[in-house]
């Protein structure tokens, strides 16, 4: 799973976060940064209001949460996603002695193939985090 720290730099260098079913995030910054919640159907339901999208506790479980506000909550993009998030930007996950390596390589600029970048981390999802770190302008709201 993607550590704190990582998922903190990808959100405050605004990856954006469409909440979907099975998504994991934590209630961050309020001693429950150890209690992973995943957004189901049943125990957290996603409720779209004018005002933003709103995460709903139901049952005992999570007795002491009624709602959140999506921004009062930090995301954990599994690896698939950050992978996913990569796009033709991920060109391979390596192992290499206890630690993974993702490599990318950016757009062409025209003069021949882009030279390829490389992010090392002890899991994978870090090293694919680190990698979207990198290619972060890609999401600003300018060009989507």
């Amino acid at each position: 799973m993607i550590s704190l720290e990582l998922a903190r730099r990808l959100r405050d260098g605004g990856l954006p976060w469409t909440p979907a079913r099975g998504d994991r995030f934590v209630v961050a910054d309020r001693d429950m940064d150890h209690e992973v919640f995943v957004l189901s159907d049943m125990t957290i339901e996603l409720h779209e209001y004018p005002g933003g999208p709103v995460f709903a506790f139901n049952g005992t479980t999570e007795w002491a949460l009624d709602s959140l506000e999506q921004r009062e909550v930090l995301w954990l993009p599994a690896e698939h996603q950050l992978r996913d998030l990569l796009g033709t930007a991920f060109v391979r996950l390596e192992r290499r002695a206890g630690r993974y390596r993702v490599c990318t390589r950016g757009p062409d600029a025209g003069n021949g193939e882009a030279p390829e970048a490389t992010y090392d981390a002890v899991e994978a999802s870090d090293a694919y985090a680190l990698a979207l770190l990198s290619d972060l302008g890609r999401f600003s709201p300018h060009q989507q």
